[in-house]
């Protein structure tokens, strides 16, 4: 496969002469845009749309939190626990293909057709997993909605960029936050009841029920602003691009496996499949991203890090309360409640203050926190401190994600060319995904080594992946001459 090359990133355009009757238009534009900016995403231009949207992330959400809590009653019923973490990698690394698909057909077709095809394989994956009888089939049915559910997010990002002023791309990204409020409220209590009282495979297939409301709720104002999302047909189809995407996802399945061979074959495996993973990922990210080169490449490779950090503790959290503390499902899950609260809140304040705050020094205040919160996790874990510690600071761990995960988004779609939109929003996902597969991975093999402490090796792995965020985190700050921050 040869490498595709990357859109160019941070060019600034060629200047123009302009007509002082397209001055006079650009000004009456600006001033409705600012009318419009003044009212927030739910003003009268926006309002079904931004609502549309925010019930997709909503339902993701309420999908998420659902499974992550039910997830170790899951794998002891189908007698999976030593697939525990692979249930959660499998997705994250379908969703690397299925980002890279969506981000090539959206710069192509625009981003209805990607939507509605990643949301019908959703409910495909959700029905293979709620029926299934083993972990083999439910892991082949979380592939399948981990393909799809990665792509929804994809036609997301392009659409706020396309669709909304640049002033509201941050209170845009941070109502996505606050759609998490109700699931994370919610969602772990709900789900663990649903387990207990009646089986964990409603679980998945109630999610179903939820999906055709929320796609009928999204698609027409869509098609009200077709015309300002429409791709561009001379995007040709990335055919090598594809092929990196898939050999990413198989590298990062083969990083997830390594811990079922022995001494010392498991670490030969996994240090090729990250070799693998580093070569085949290059391709699907912006030139620099590996080297942190500043601006959007650190970015990119920030935000991988970090969910790298937070992903990778936040699954082994209601396992921890349900095998040590002996906790119900229903009870365990609300570890989950309170980072989820926190993240909306974060994100709706770093929307507020807008400019106040830079995106670079936003993202190092939360990869700060995210690092404190982290080892106070940790410490729970190696001297089993009282769980409500680890509560305390997961919630500050969400708050954390919320500060610094929409400026992520922000920086990224304010560094690009309309015709790199999708690719650079797709690589902003993949990283996330790549991200937390990697960290799910490297805990799995390095707990297995220690079975002794297996929780505390696990929040180890994650505080030393969140002090490197914390290194390079400035670097988020771009070059003056392209600086959009």
């Amino acid at each position: 496969m040869s490498e595709p090359t990357a859109e160019p990133v941070e060019a600034a355009p060629p200047a123009e002469s302009v007509h002082p009757n397209e001055v006079e238009e650009a000004g009456d534009a600006a001033a409705s845009g600012r009318a419009a900016d003044s009212k927030g995403p739910l003003s009268k231009p926006y309002r079904w749309l931004s609502i549309g949207m925010f019930s997709l992330i909503f339902l993701a959400a309420f999908e998420a939190m659902a499974v992550t809590t039910v997830m170790p009653i899951v794998a002891s019923d189908l007698d999976g626990v030593a697939l525990f973490a692979l249930a959660f990698a499998v997705p994250l690394a379908a969703g690397i293909v299925g980002m890279v698909i969506a981000g090539n057909w959206t710069d192509r077709s625009g981003p209805l057709p990607s939507l509605i095809t990643a949301a019908v394989l959703f409910v495909v994956g959700l029905l293979i997993a709620g029926t299934a009888t083993d972990m083999t089939a439910l892991i082949v049915g979380r592939f399948v909605h981990g393909l799809s559910g990665a792509a929804v997010i994809v036609p997301l990002y392009v659409i706020v960029a396309r669709v909304y002023p640049e002033a509201l791309r941050a209170r845009v990204f941070a109502g996505f936050a606050a759609a998490w409020v109700i699931p994370s409220i919610i969602g772990p209590a709900v789900a663990g009841v649903i387990a207990e009282v009646f089986s964990w495979h409603w679980v998945f297939l109630g999610v179903i029920a939820l999906v055709a409301p929320a796609a009928a709720m999204v698609v027409p104002p869509i098609l009200r602003v077709r015309e300002k999302i429409q791709g561009d047909s001379a995007v040709a189809w990335s055919v090598g691009r594809m092929g990196w995407a898939v050999l990413t996802a198989a590298a990062a399945l083969g990083l997830s496996l390594s811990k079922e061979f022995v001494d010392p074959w498991r670490w030969v495996v996994a240090a090729a499949a990250i070799a693998l993973i580093v070569i085949s990922a290059r391709p699907l990210l912006p030139r620099g991203t590996l080297r942190a080169a500043r601006g959007l490449p650190a970015t990119v490779l920030l935000r991988l890090i970090v969910a790298g950090a937070f992903f990778g503790s936040e699954i082994y959290l209601p396992y921890l309360f349900m095998e040590r503390y002996g906790f119900p499902a229903s009870l365990a899950g609300a570890v989950l409640t309170g980072a989820g609260v926190s993240w909306a809140v974060a994100s709706w304040l770093q929307g507020r203050l807008g400019d106040r705050v830079s995106n670079a020094r936003a993202v190092m205040i939360g990869s700060v926190l995210l690092t404190i919160s982290l080892v106070g996790v940790f410490a729970v874990a190696a001297f089993a401190l009282h769980p409500a510690i680890a509560f305390v600071a997961w919630t500050v761990a969400g708050g954390a994600m919320g500060f610094m995960y929409p400026r992520h988004s922000v920086a990224v779609l304010g560094l690009s060319p309309v015709s790199a939109q999708g690719f650079n929003s797709a690589a902003l996902s993949i990283g996330e995904s790549l991200g937390a597969s990697t960290a799910l991975a490297v805990t799995a093999l390095v707990s297995s080594a220690v079975v002794a402490s297996a929780f505390t090796a696990d929040f180890a792995v994650t505080v030393v992946i969140a002090l490197v965020a914390v290194v390079l985190a400035p670097r988020v700050r771009p070059l003056p001459a392209a600086s959009a921050d």
